[in-house]
């Protein structure tokens, strides 16, 4: 256990593509012999928070995602055409006028069915890098937070196959059909709880770290429909939520993510620099909040789940 009897928790937010940066400040804080009693992960935190709570390297994480980049199943799948749709700024315009085709293909695929990706279509992107384990049997103890779209409530998933757990976690809406559990129909655990502070708590947490991969709240976006202006106004409110649950967390780490879409995936490289960038920013912050950590979590004689 952390320090003095404190469980330290890691809070890794959702955000798609930018949840990269989370292998960066686990790359850090792993260095920094920083000791993790338990990791609850939302969306693609919860992706990366499960990959390293089964004991895969950030390194290994960095082998795996150039290998599934570079394979033809990337290359063909939806999740690269809605990358292509949303990265316009340096291209050609037959591109431009292929990626609004794209676009608006995808657009009207998500009008007749309740995602534009099928669930075993992500669950492959899911399956090669998560292990076919139970979450108990993880080496970090590890959470995942979902929302039931049926009661409304939070869901956290403390048991059962550590895959299935993180596919409800990541099923973002619009993008990723939902998935049935027996009453449940359950999606994107960020619904509730982008950055899940307050989940990582109550699973036992006295110290949280917190890794807020949101885009910033300023946009010079043209606002000419009234889809871009509802889009925008659900923005604004989430980015206040996050920040309110924000709050209760000890430190929170910010990697610079910039404005990147979900989708953006071939920006991995930047994204797990920018979260060691950051990481390493806090660590004094860390260590305030986690006095004399180091020295005295080596003489408490507890398990170093960062080894």
């Amino acid at each position: 256990m952390g320090w003095k009897g404190k469980r330290i928790g890691l809070a890794l937010g959702g955000g798609g593509a930018r949840g990269f940066a989370h292998i960066g400040v686990i790359r850090v804080l792993k260095q920094e012999k920083i000791p993790i009693d338990i990791i609850v992960g939302t969306s693609s935190g919860a992706l990366i928070g499960g990959a390293y709570a089964s004991g895969t390297t950030p390194a290994e994480m960095e082998q795996k995602i150039d290998e599934y980049l570079n394979s033809e199943e990337y290359q063909f799948s939806a999740i690269r055409t809605i990358e292509k749709a949303h990265s316009e700024e340096h291209a050609s315009l037959r591109q431009k006028i292929q990626g609004f085709l794209q676009n608006k293909f995808l657009l009207l695929q998500a009008m007749f069915k309740p995602g534009i990706l099928s669930a075993e279509e992500f669950q492959s992107m899911i399956d090669f890098f998560i292990p076919d384990i139970l979450i108990q049997d993880t080496i970090v103890p590890f959470r995942t937070v979902t929302t039931d779209l049926i009661s409304g409530e939070q869901v956290i998933f403390s048991e059962g196959p550590l895959r299935e757990a993180v596919m409800m976690s990541s099923a973002v809406p619009g993008a990723i059909e939902p998935i049935k559990a027996g009453e449940m129909l359950l999606s994107d655990g960020g619904i509730i709880s982008l950055v899940p502070v307050n989940a990582t708590r109550r699973e036992g947490a006295d110290i949280v770290i917190a890794v807020n991969i949101t885009r910033g709240i300023f946009s010079e976006e043209k606002l000419e429909t009234a889809q871009e202006i509802c889009d925008r106004a659900a923005d604004i409110t989430s980015y206040h939520l996050i920040n309110y649950e924000l709050t209760a967390a000890d430190v929170v780490i910010r990697p610079g993510v910039g404005n990147l879409h979900w989708s953006d995936f071939s920006h991995a490289g930047s994204l797990i620099a920018e979260g060691e960038k950051a990481a390493t920013k806090s660590m004094p912050d860390i260590r305030k909040a986690i006095p004399l950590f180091r020295k005295l979590f080596a003489k408490s004689g507890k398990p170093d789940y960062t080894a």
